[in-house]
Parts: structure tokens; C-alpha cells; sequence
């Protein structure tokens, strides 16, 4: 029996261009004169007309672009079809087949001020974890701004697989459709139900308190974030409320964007009246803080760690290069993504995640640019 006839998967009908459905009948015959995608003027290229043009079956089309056609289709067959779709220049429609069958291959990753360079290992590590057959697609919000409910809404009219989302607010955790499978990332706090892979950033602040109290420091400043995400919240509040166990005391108010510069320029304002208090350390609450306070202290003259230590929080690559080398909280950004990838995987291919909510630890790395040895 002919291998495409013993496919029992329906044959496309006729198209508006007039190509009629391809079976056993025109088999050997390409069609002469179907434009490749490449031709001025050309419409979409089906996969009636890469039957057409193989002289196959749109069925056996199918299970060859799928993959599926390994022991159902024969070599020549399979051959014939992929030397169709390379002249052609046939691409599957990937939104018909999601509407047909349910799955979607597509994986949104919504992120916060992209800028920083803690997202490049956290999205590779998740890509490596969903698998080739996901693809990942990242939504970013503005300079200083988060991605909002309606964003979450129209990303959700791509009929997504999931979502991953890092450092939200309670907000859009809140506005998030029931039934949206999802995986919050770095949300202390705000689980709203779904699943999460957090980073122990409270931990993290409370041992960068400890070590700058047992170098002597008592009066210390802290360079926050506009983005109001739980995040940067907890790692906050968690700093503060250890230095007040200390018995020490922590100036803030100064905040920036994830920019080198911005954080600068808020350093640059903030540390006349910090410096007049006594002020003899400042953190960062990322790494890229950090950077633009050791630049702005290095212009202003301000010894580092001599006259004034600094500190951040990611533990960037970058950080053991810089001069003084940084003393920074290690939060592993692709420890994070790859368990967020897996957790998610398994909420759509119908499994249950290992664990609910996951928590990645977090250790202090201490450098040069708080050390007073």
C-alpha cells in the first residue's frame, strides 16, 4: 500500500488560489508556474502547493514539516517534500496549528529593566530548560516601567504555551486571568497562587549588613530602584531592618534606574548630604548601582573602600573586574531561570512541578571594595 494512503489525516481542500487538493492521483506530476515565496506578487505559500509541487499528499506535507514522518513516509516521498519547501520557500503556519491542535510553542518571558546584564545567563538557562520545542519570546517594559495588565492581555491574544515573569508588583500579579499558567520569578511574597522560583534575597541583605557592621561601618547609604517590583522591596527592607538590629543606621531616598549613568547621577546627588552624616558605606541594590557609584565616587575623589565601601547585589561577572573589585550578594540569575524553565514545562505538558515554589540561595561575595584590612 502506498505509504501517503495508508495516512488516514484529512486532505486540505482547494485554496483561494485555485490549487486543488494533491493525492495518489497527481502523484509524479509537479505543478509548473507556483510562485516561490521569494516572487513579487506572490501570496502565501500553502501546503496544498507544496503538495502540488512534490506530488504528494497535503498529508504526507504535514507529517514531513511536523517531524512525524519517520516510518509512515517513504525516504524518496520525504525527500520529495523538503525539495519542495526549499524552492518554494514554505514556512509552517504556526498560529493555524496552535488554533488546530491546541499547543502553542511559544513561551513569553516578561521582564523588567533589560538593561541589566543579571537577565542574559537567566534567559539562556530557561531556554536550555523549556526545550527545542518551545521557542521564547521576551516582552520588555520601558526604562522605569513595568509591563501592566494590559500588556499581560494582549500578549495573552498570542495564545501563549505560558508566561514567565520576573520581578512583578502585586498589581499585575493580581491581574493575571485565572487559569494563565505562569511562573513568577524573583517575587518574594506574591505567589497570588501560581508557582515560583525565588531568589533568597532577605538572606542575602541581612549577611551584606552583617559584614559591612563587622567592618566597623555605622552610618551607611542605600541606592534603591524605581521600579517598583517585590524584589527589590524585600532586599531593601531586609537590609534595613538587619542594620537596625546592628545598631546601625542607613540613609536612603536615592534612587535610580538599572543604568550605569542614572546611578551615577543619584550617587552624585545624594552623597553631599550622605557624606556631611557620616556616611562611610553605600549599596547598591544590583551590581549596575554599585558600578555607577564606584564611577561617580571615583570622579568626586571619594577613596574606595579607604573612605567610603561599596556594595551590590547580583554578583555580575563584571563585578570581580571592577576597581576595586566588588563585594557583592550572589543571587544566580541562571540557577533561577533554569528551575523557572522546568516548572513551567511541566505546567503545560500537563505534569506537576517538582516543587511549587522554589527558593534559590543567595551568599555574600566579599571584595576588595569593602575590605579595611
Amino acid at each position: 500500500m502506498d505509504d501517503d494512503a495508508a495516512n488516514p489525516l484529512p486532505r486540505r481542500r482547494a485554496g483561494a488560489a485555485g490549487v486543488g487538493a494533491a493525492g495518489a492521483a497527481d502523484a509524479g506530476t509537479p505543478s509548473a508556474g507556483i510562485p516561490s515565496a521569494g516572487t513579487p506578487g506572490a501570496g502565501r505559500v500553502t501546503a496544498a502547493m507544496v503538495a502540488r509541487e512534490a506530488g504528494v499528499s497535503t498529508a504526507t506535507v504535514s507529517l514531513v514539516v511536523s517531524g512525524k514522518a519517520q516510518g509512515r513516509i517513504s525516504a524518496a516521498n520525504r525527500e520529495k517534500v523538503r525539495a519542495a519547501v526549499e524552492r518554494l520557500g514554505y514556512v509552517v503556519d504556526t498560529a493555524g496549528s496552535t488554533l488546530s491542535k491546541g499547543f502553542s510553542p511559544v513561551v513569553v518571558l516578561v521582564a523588567t529593566d533589560i538593561a541589566n546584564p543579571f537577565y542574559a545567563e537567566l534567559i539562556s538557562e530557561a531556554r536550555a530548560a523549556l526545550g527545542d520545542r518551545y521557542e521564547l519570546l521576551l516582552s520588555v517594559g520601558g526604562p522605569g516601567r513595568q509591563i501592566d495588565p494590559a500588556t499581560i492581555r494582549k500578549l495573552l491574544s498570542l495564545r501563549p504555551a505560558g508566561f514567565l515573569i520576573d520581578a512583578p508588583n502585586a498589581e499585575l500579579v493580581a491581574a493575571l486571568p485565572p487559569g494563565t499558567r505562569a511562573v513568577l520569578l524573583d517575587a518574594p511574597g506574591l505567589q497570588g497562587g501560581l508557582p515560583s522560583v525565588n531568589l533568597d534575597v532577605a538572606d542575602g541583605a541581612a549577611q551584606l549588613a552583617r559584614h559591612l557592621a563587622s567592618q566597623g561601618h555605622r552610618n551607611m547609604g542605600y541606592l534603591d530602584s524605581t521600579i517598583d517590583a517585590a524584589t527589590f522591596r524585600v532586599r531593601r527592607e531586609a537590609f534595613r531592618e538587619t542594620a537596625a538590629e546592628l545598631g546601625l543606621e542607613v540613609l536612603d531616598g536615592a534612587a535610580s534606574l538599572t543604568d550605569i549613568d542614572a546611578a551615577a547621577e543619584a550617587f552624585a546627588e545624594a552623597w553631599p548630604a550622605w557624606g556631611a552624616a557620616g556616611v562611610t558605606a553605600v549599596v547598591g541594590c544590583t551590581d549596575t548601582h554599585a558600578y555607577g557609584i564606584l564611577g561617580a565616587a571615583a570622579e568626586a575623589g571619594v577613596a574606595v573602600p579607604r573612605r567610603l565601601a561599596v556594595a551590590g547585589f547580583d554578583d555580575l561577572p563584571y563585578s570581580r573586574h571592577t576597581s576595586p573589585p566588588l563585594t557583592s550578594v550572589s543571587l544566580p540569575s541562571g540557577e533561577l531561570g533554569a528551575a523557572a524553565g522546568r516548572t513551567l514545562r511541566a505546567l503545560i505538558e500537563g505534569g506537576s512541578p517538582e516543587h511549587e515554589h522554589v527558593e534559590v540561595p543567595s551568599r555574600l561575595v566579599a571584595r576588595a571594595s569593602t575590605s579595611r584590612g
